[in-house]
């Protein structure tokens, strides 16, 4: 079997479950969560797939402060490399990569959230960060996911995301032949991402 993480799903995910950033060994506690599971305890590992992008490296201007940003010199820039190098480095793992793009500036989280709540009334040049998008995921998933099937790599595959973008790819996969195993890291999921895989992991 392949195990497919879409990266930046279950780094979110662990996230929030920590309450912290995640490390590369909470990642690969999850995959051994996983083999551990008895649907798929009968199959023998191929290969664990990472999906992410490396983070923003170029410059830009705070739309409010108009100070440059030079990304490789922040701390999300260091420790989302350090934990891409980590997880890259563990055993019968790959990393995928796609492309990380600036589309401009929004509101942070804490900000938004004061401001919906009334705590908040201004917005500071802090309020403000990077809004990202990753392109290329998808693709290449959907791509290995087809070579997987039609090489005959693998019999099963074990998809841990919350993406239901990905349910043409299981679709595919399961009239090649291939079983596929959904796993979401425990959070909710629209039906039809369910309703195209074999088993669920819950």
């Amino acid at each position: 079997m392949a195990i497919l993480l879409d990266g930046e799903f279950v780094r979110i995910v662990l996230a929030r479950r920590l309450k912290r950033y995640p490390t590369a060994d909470d990642i690969m506690a999850e995959v051994e969560r996983i083999l551990k599971e008895p649907c798929v305890s009968d199959y023998s590992l191929y290969r664990i797939f990472y999906y992410t992008a490396d983070p923003l490296k170029g410059t830009a201007k705070n739309p409010l402060s108009k100070e440059e940003i030079k990304f490789a010199t922040t701390r999300t820039y260091s420790r989302q490399m350090k934990l891409i190098g980590e997880v890259e480095n563990s055993p019968d793992v790959a990393v995928r990569r796609g492309t990380l793009l600036l589309q401009g500036w929004t509101l942070g989280r804490a900000s938004e959230k004061a401001m919906l709540a009334g705590t908040k009334q201004t917005v500071a040049d802090q309020d403000v960060v990077p809004r990202v998008k990753q392109v290329g995921i998808d693709m290449r998933i959907g791509l290995d996911i087809a070579s997987l099937a039609l090489k005959r790599l693998a019999s099963m595959v074990v998809l841990v995301t919350g993406d239901s973008d990905f349910v043409p790819a299981m679709k595919f996969a399961r009239r090649e032949g291939l079983r596929v195993v959904l796993d979401s890291l425990g959070s909710s999921v629209r039906p039809e991402l369910k309703l195209h895989a074999d088993r669920v992991i819950t």
